[in-house]
């Protein structure tokens, strides 16, 4: 990592606050992910612990909640704490609960959600501002299945300060048909949204600067031609994918619930287990219009 990577680190760390009271939360990497202990999501948070919680999403990103017994009201009820609920686009099109999407792969699975680089559904208006999947059933070996997660405000710090300005004066558009037709090989009949962010945008809560580009759903850089666009994207997500210093991985338990913030971090899911079978199901929350 050269040397303003690693300041970017140190900052990050230093950022930390105060102890917490209220919950336990031991760190899973110094700069992204962390497990949450003394909480039960079935029940009432206190607003101590549930201010806790949220700022250790804010500090961490990543938080991991094992041995969980929810139930689908449940699982709402603890997301809706942080804002209306996002209905997915592939939900829409099925029958039963339009704000809890079913993620399940089995040995008659031809693809596995998530399995490249990206941040939730940004082709919306209004991205999700996180994603909690709940995971109840794990392959029966014990192991595989893992998500890696990264954390896109310290991709941004890494990268050179001409770059960092080069790249605040541009936007990028989104387009919600990539994930289909590039990645599953087809088109549903339905229309997919299609809206224009900024290549670097701020959080919304803390103001820290990110990267908000993605190779789920990041068409093209809107000021540059193409052939420019493809090179410097492509630049972009090998800095995201092969820099390990930005990244934690989270292995799955039965009854585990990680809610990651989908406004400064990108997720993978690594499909090892087939023909295994994994199953569980995500809620995610409606966030702000991303801005520069």
């Amino acid at each position: 990592m050269h040397r303003q990577g690693l300041e970017a680190v140190e900052a990050l760390v230093k950022a930390r606050r105060a102890p917490y009271e209220a919950i336990n939360v031991r760190a899973i990497t110094p700069v992204i992910g962390a497990e949450i202990e003394g909480v039960d999501l079935a029940g009432d948070l206190s607003n101590q612990q549930f201010d806790e919680v949220h700022r250790a999403l804010l500090e961490h990103h990543v938080i991991v909640f094992r041995d969980q017994h929810l139930t689908g009201e449940d699982h709402k009820r603890f997301a809706r704490r942080f804002g209306r609920l996002h209905v997915h686009p592939l939900q829409a099109m099925r029958e039963g609960d339009k704000e809890r999407l079913e993620v399940k792969a089995t040995a008659n699975s031809k693809f596995v959600a998530g399995e490249g680089w990206h941040a939730d559904v940004t082709c919306d208006a209004e991205p999700p501002m996180g994603s909690l999947l709940y995971i109840q059933q794990t392959p029966e070996i014990g192991c595989g299945g893992d998500t890696l997660f990264a954390n896109m405000h310290l991709a941004f710090d890494m990268l050179s300060a001409p770059m960092q300005a080069f790249l605040e004066t541009l936007t990028a558009t989104h387009d919600g048909a990539i994930p289909w037709v590039q990645g599953y090989g087809y088109r549903p009949n339905e229309e997919f949204q299609k809206n224009v962010h900024p290549v670097v945008v701020r959080h919304p809560e803390t103001g820290r600067k990110l990267l908000y580009v993605n190779r789920g759903f990041t068409s093209h850089i809107n000021e540059l031609a193409r052939f420019e666009s493809t090179a410097l994207l492509e630049m972009l997500y090998r800095h995201i994918e092969t820099q390990p210093a930005l990244a934690c991985r989270v292995r799955w338990t039965p009854n585990t619930l990680v809610f990651w913030d989908n406004r400064c971090t990108q997720h993978q899911a690594i499909w090892d287990y087939y023909p295994l079978d994994r199953a569980g199901h995500r809620v995610s929350i409606i966030g702000d219009r991303p801005a520069a």
